[in-house]
């Protein structure tokens, strides 16, 4: 075994709870006291959003996927384990809990400062491993971060730039925003689109893997890609998607720019990977090698991407929010990383 058995076994059992969660049985009842408290301090949750990122876990801690995550790297169980801080973001439900589940299994202790509007979620599902696993691997903290041997904080580009001077002495990975883009060739299919209406809107498009800009082929028929959103138009009825989207359309008009919108968003042409909520951008290719190469020179802008066409490491349409668990956020091995501190 690669990994310390009983914190293996207790990412299996963890995932075992989250794909049976059932709220008339007792075993719950904690749990949904945990979700009402996420969302009474979260506006941007919901408790579809929260079961959807539970039940995304639930698919991934399997004992499967969990052997092959682990089976390139080599933990040991740890005499003296590294403290790793870990700064969460707070954009989605559980946004943090990969990093989480890393330190976890390479041995090392994860002192932990969740983001204010996360605070229930990830240490109600840290106390269960470590209750399974019958050790301590986690302390959560509000306060300012001491004592530890390594970083991973994750922000915004702002925010990343303050880490990057605060952490620099320390083994870090400091990850900023990114974003998810779709390259479009017009041979999709209505389940495509469908699945890309998903990866727009899923999350009300907060999370980096959500898809915020568009390539089209010269041409193409915008009415397709409403189509495919329109099974995703009760996000109106979300206040803060709303406040933010007669927002921005006020701002748009004001400003005079071209844009088309069907009541829940807004769609302009527009060369930026980052959209504000409630928009998407989008732009016209003309030669699909030219566009590989230019995704390629911004890559460190780019979180994934969702295509038919032949593009490395795409992704299917409507998977964006179902990453495995190799699937490392910015493309950084997380336990490769925790595995040189050992």
């Amino acid at each position: 075994m690669t990994a310390n058995l009983n914190r293996f076994n207790a990412l299996e059992k963890l995932g075992e709870y989250l794909r049976n969660c059932d709220f008339e049985k007792p075993l719950y009842f904690d749990l949904q006291d945990k979700i009402s408290q996420a969302i009474a301090a979260n506006g941007w949750f919901t408790q579809e959003t929260i079961l959807n990122a539970l039940s995304a876990w639930g698919k991934v801690l399997t004992k499967e996927a969990l052997s092959i995550w682990i089976k390139p790297h080599h933990f040991s169980i740890q005499s003296q384990p590294k403290t790793i801080a870990l700064i969460l973001a707070g954009n989605i439900p559980l946004v943090g809990f990969h990093d989480l589940i890393s330190v976890w299994i390479s041995g090392h202790q994860a002192l932990v400062k969740c983001a204010t509007k996360d605070e229930f979620l990830i240490p109600f599902l840290a106390e269960l491993l470590e209750k399974e696993a019958g050790e301590k691997g986690f302390r959560f903290t509000k306060k300012t971060l001491v004592q530890y041997d390594a970083v991973i904080a994750t922000g915004s580009t702002n925010s990343s730039r303050y880490f990057e001077y605060y952490f620099s002495k320390y083994p870090h990975i400091i990850r900023k925003n990114r974003n998810g883009v779709a390259v479009l060739d017009g041979t999709e299919t209505e389940t495509d689109l469908k699945g890309l209406g998903k990866d727009i809107l899923q999350y009300f498009g907060l999370g980096c893997r959500n898809i915020s800009k568009l390539y089209l082929p010269k041409g193409y028929d915008l009415n397709l890609i409403f189509g495919g959103l329109y099974g995703y138009a009760e996000v109106i009825h979300h206040p803060k998607y709303a406040n933010n989207y007669d927002y921005n359309k006020a701002v748009y008009l004001m400003s005079e720019y071209d844009f088309l919108e069907n009541g829940f968003i807004l769609l302009r042409a527009h060369h930026a990977f980052s959209a504000p909520i409630a928009c998407l951008h989008y732009e016209y290719y003309t030669n699909l090698e030219e566009l590989k190469q230019e995704l390629s020179n911004h890559k460190e802008q780019i979180q994934c991407i969702v295509s038919n066409c032949a593009i490395a490491n795409k992704i299917p349409f409507g998977k964006t929010q179902e990453p495995k668990l190799e699937d490392y956020a910015d493309g950084i091995n997380t336990l490769r990383f925790l595995e040189k501190l050992s």
